[in-house]
C-alpha cells in the first residue's frame, strides 16, 4: 500500500492523540480539554471537527475497521491484477498489511477492547460488520492456500492469528520492543507458522 508523505490533518491529529489518551487512561478518563491541549487547541476548539468524545471514539472504530477491510480488498485486486500471484504470496501480503496496524496503531488495539462496547448500537454493528467482512476475505484467502482446511478451521485459524497479531499493546512500551523491521519479521514468521499447523494438521 502506497505510504502517505502529506502532514496529517488537524482533525487526523486530534484523533491519533484522542487514541493514544483513551487507550492510556479510558474513555471517561480523558476530559475534551486534555484533548484540545495534546494537539495546541482549546477544547472548546475541538467542536468545530467533532461533536463530542462520542464521535471521536465512533470514528476511531469504525474508521479503522473501514481501512482494515480496503487495505485487505486492495491487495486482493492487486494480486489479480498482477496475473501471476499465489495463495501464498497474497496471504503474505495480508499478513504484512495487518502486521502494519499492529505496530502502527497500538492505542486503537486497546480502544477496541476496552471501549467498543461504549458506541451507539448502528456504529457498533456496523464495525462488527466491517470486521466478518475481513475475516472472511482472509478465510477464502487461507483456504486457497491451505485447501484441505474446512471453512470453519480456516476461520479459527484466522481468528487465532489475530489474536496473536493484535498483542502488540501487551508487548511492553515501544522501546522495550526490538526494532521495528525485527518485530515485523517476528510476528510475520509466528502467523505463518501458525497457519503452516493448521494446515498440517487437516
Amino acid at each position: 500500500m502506497t505510504t502517505r508523505t502529506d502532514s496529517p490533518t488537524r482533525r487526523e491529529q486530534i484523533l491519533k492523540e484522542a487514541a493514544r489518551l483513551f487507550a492510556e487512561r479510558g474513555f471517561h478518563g480523558v476530559g475534551v480539554d486534555e484533548i484540545g491541549a495534546a494537539v495546541g487547541i482549546s477544547g472548546p476548539g475541538l467542536y468545530r471537527h467533532f461533536p463530542g468524545k462520542d464521535a471521536m471514539l465512533a470514528e476511531l472504530l469504525v474508521g479503522i475497521s473501514e481501512r482494515l477491510l480496503a487495505g485487505g480488498q486492495l491487495r486482493v485486486t492487486e494480486d489479480a491484477a498482477s496475473g501471476d500471484g499465489s495463495p501464498e504470496t497474497l496471504l503474505d501480503a495480508l499478513i504484512e498489511g495487518h502486521i502494519d496496524f499492529a505496530l502502527d496503531d497500538r492505542p486503537l488495539i486497546t480502544l477496541h477492547d476496552r471501549e467498543l462496547d461504549r458506541l451507539r448500537d448502528t456504529d457498533r454493528k456496523r464495525v462488527r460488520r466491517l470486521q466478518r467482512e475481513y475475516v472472511e476475505l482472509w478465510v477464502e484467502v487461507v483456504r486457497a492456500r491451505y485447501p484441505l482446511l474446512s471453512e470453519s478451521e480456516a476461520r479459527a485459524t484466522v481468528h487465532a492469528v489475530f489474536g496473536l497479531l493484535n498483542s502488540t499493546p501487551h508487548l511492553g512500551r515501544p522501546g522495550a520492543l526490538p526494532g521495528r523491521t525485527a518485530t515485523a519479521a517476528l510476528l510475520h514468521r509466528l502467523a505463518r507458522g501458525a497457519f503452516e499447523a493448521a494446515g498440517e494438521q487437516a
